[in-house]
């Protein structure tokens, strides 16, 4: 499987980073073994003395498809769940001002833990869902995805324009606003409507 991930998908959280709002979808990518499964804790790494967190809404790829209509996308995913992209914003800062691609700044191991996944019919309008992330008890991130400036069914028919999707490959679909350091011993929990699908400590 692959994780495949969106940059600048909220506009305020394109602000709040000085960048550009995108027009069209902002993609990088992340390896397999940047999943981190089952709530485990999430070490920081050693390299960073800036890791970000940045919650996202996920979306399972239930089939194989490339050069996906827009009008047929919704049909290529069946569950949701959440994750979050740990950034080293350090070294993506680094990256950025050289012109440089992002995968070390996003892509180390254990930068992509992910929740367990529920059935989207589980939930009424998938462009009214609001996920959250709590550290320490206090709210950092807070968004809807009505506000997402590509929808799951643009963002699917994008991508696959360039790269076959297969089942169970995994699309981060960006995050919003809030975005902050983490540190040791911080407990993040998140929040899709009323499930808390994140629940693990920062070690």
């Amino acid at each position: 499987m692959k994780i495949i991930a969106i940059g600048r998908n909220y506009a305020e959280h394109a602000k709040e980073l000085n960048n550009p709002v995108p027009t069209t979808p902002v993609i990088f990518m992340k390896p397999d073994t940047a999943l981190l499964k089952d709530n485990k804790p999430f070490y920081h790494p050693d390299f960073s003395q800036d890791v970000h967190h940045e919650i996202e809404l996920v979306l399972k790829i239930s089939k194989e498809g490339k050069h996906i209509s827009e009008k047929f996308a919704s049909g290529y995913f069946d569950e949701i769940g959440l994750g979050i992209d740990f950034t080293a914003r350090d070294i993506q800062a680094r990256h950025k001002e050289r012109g440089l691609p992002w995968e070390l700044a996003k892509g180390f191991d254990g930068s992509a833990p992910i929740s367990e996944f529920l059935p989207k019919e589980q939930f009424g309008d998938l462009y009214d869902l609001n996920l959250k992330l709590d550290v320490n008890g206090q709210t950092r991130q807070n968004g809807n995805t009505k506000d997402l400036l590509f929808s799951f069914e643009k963002l699917i028919a994008f991508v696959s324009q360039y790269i076959t999707l297969k089942k169970g490959d995994l699309i981060f679909t960006g995050t919003p606003e809030g975005v902050a350091a983490v540190k040791q011993g911080d407990h993040l929990q998140g929040y899709l409507n009323e499930h808390k699908l994140l629940d693990f400590y920062v070690k």
